[in-house]
């Protein structure tokens, strides 16, 4: 069975001392298998949770005066789902954006599910949960275990009903922050053929849980994987200890880092368009792990030119005008045509007088596109052509321009003495 908590709405509550509680309103989920058995596909169970974060550092310049305190319900209710977690050791990073999501009209995930040290998903004591906190539109992304504290148990000792674990006087179920993963970033966009740093870093107890450390990065894409790198090194003998597994080249884990600092950062460099994807970093300490999942975007932006570097008038055909779009990465590139006459103070989008061919991929995977401009003699001499691109990777629009020309004075003798000629040869030749 695994247990879900999802969001619903937060508050928060002042502790003083530079601290403060956040009250995330959320819902239990449980999973469990559907009618008729292993055939029966899953079925998804919600009630009403909340989950209260203690002793959340908060920013020096911070006003405490605007935040309510965080009060316990007065009568402790064995149905309610209250789970309460100390999380000043170790300190989860960034929580302060916890503090006013709301406010700003973020959305805070959370999710919460049943963690089972050997598989089982008995209710024992104590009892683990795996916590992910998410806050939409920020660079905020946490998972975290809790453990539950002991309770010395009465006859006046609730147990809640669902989670069939002891309850504290005030009627939550305590617990504690014993290891937890973290990234600053949730999405990056890199540079093809450039380097990247996937951020990813764990914090745990002051006082370690075990000395093997195990790092793991796969990546994946397209619903295929890949081990991207693998780490397994002790908190105490670094150099002796250190095994690396790199499934591609150019990928590295700093292991003096990963001890000294909890910092699992991947290095990725000469990026090629394949390491685009999905990268999940696990961290395992003891017999715990968690993840964090980033998204890597691989971009190029194209190179613009036109097949002309002059255009000159001709009286008796129309002329084609290519621009071409090349190398770039990903494949949604736009490209349009515009036209400004000498008399005109806005140029004016051609739209329906441009061809498209079709996109060509390279060896490398990025692509090339061309458009076509069909131009006639009726155009005014001095107008300004211009090929206009958009790309993801470029911050704005791309252009590249040329002036139509008229016929040089020379070219109208010398067609005018060509009719001439011929005329008379055919002249005397019919005589």
């Amino acid at each position: 069975m695994m247990i879900v908590i999802l969001f619903g709405y937060f508050l928060t509550g002042v502790c003083g001392d530079g601290v403060a509680d956040v009250v995330l309103s959320c819902t239990l989920v449980e999973e469990g298998v559907g009618l008729g058995g292993m055939g029966g596909g899953t079925v998804f169970t919600r009630t009403p949770a909340t989950l209260v974060l203690r002793d959340v550092a908060v920013a020096p310049d911070e006003s405490l005066e605007t935040l309510t305190p965080f009060v316990p319900p007065s009568i402790p209710d064995p149905d309610a789902i209250l789970l309460e977690a100390k999380v000043s050791s170790p300190e989860i990073p960034n929580a302060h954006v916890l503090l006013h999501a709301d406010c700003n009209e973020q959305e805070v995930m959370c999710e919460i599910s049943r963690y089972s040290l050997h598989g089982s998903q008995e209710s024992s004591e104590p009892a683990y949960f795996m916590v992910s906190l998410n806050v939409e539109e920020v660079e905020f992304s946490t998972a975290l275990i809790l453990q539950t504290l002991t309770v010395n148990k009465d006859q006046s000792t609730l147990i809640q009903k669902k989670l069939g674990l002891p309850l504290s006087q005030s009627g939550t179920l305590m617990t504690e922050v014993i290891f937890l993963v973290f990234s600053h970033i949730k999405s990056v966009t890199a540079p093809l053929r450039g380097d990247v740093l996937l951020n990813c870093g764990f914090k745990q107890q002051e006082i370690p849980l075990a000395q093997d450390v195990g790092i793991a990065w796969r990546l994946q894409h397209r619903g295929k994987g890949w081990k991207v790198l693998e780490m397994k090194t002790r908190l105490d003998d670094v150099e002796g200890s250190t095994v690396v597994h790199a499934g591609r080249r150019g990928s590295s884990v700093d292991a003096a880092q990963v001890v000294g600092e909890g910092n699992a950062s991947v290095t990725l460099t000469k990026l090629k368009v394949v390491d685009e994807g999905t990268y999940i970093c696990t961290v395992s300490v003891d017999l715990f792990h968690a993840q964090q999942v980033i998204h890597l975007n691989v971009i190029q932006p194209p190179h613009v030119s036109l097949s002309e570097e002059r255009l000159i008038l001709k009286s008796e055909s129309p002329q084609t005008l290519s621009c071409h779009c090349t190398k770039y990465y990903p494949l949604d590139a736009q490209m349009e045509w515009l036209s400004l006459s000498p008399t005109d103070t806005e140029p004016t989008v051609l739209s329906d007088q441009g061809s498209l061919s079709s996109h060509r991929q390279h060896g490398d995977g990025t692509y090339s596109l061309s458009s076509h401009l069909t131009v006639h003699s009726s155009v005014s001499p001095g107008t300004k052509i211009t090929c206009r691109v958009s790309h993801p990777a470029l911050d704005a629009p791309l252009s590249v321009s040329l002036v139509v020309e008229s016929p040089e004075p020379g070219s109208y003798w010398w067609v005018l003495g060509f009719l001439i000629i011929t005329g008379l040869f055919f002249y005397q030749v019919m005589r």
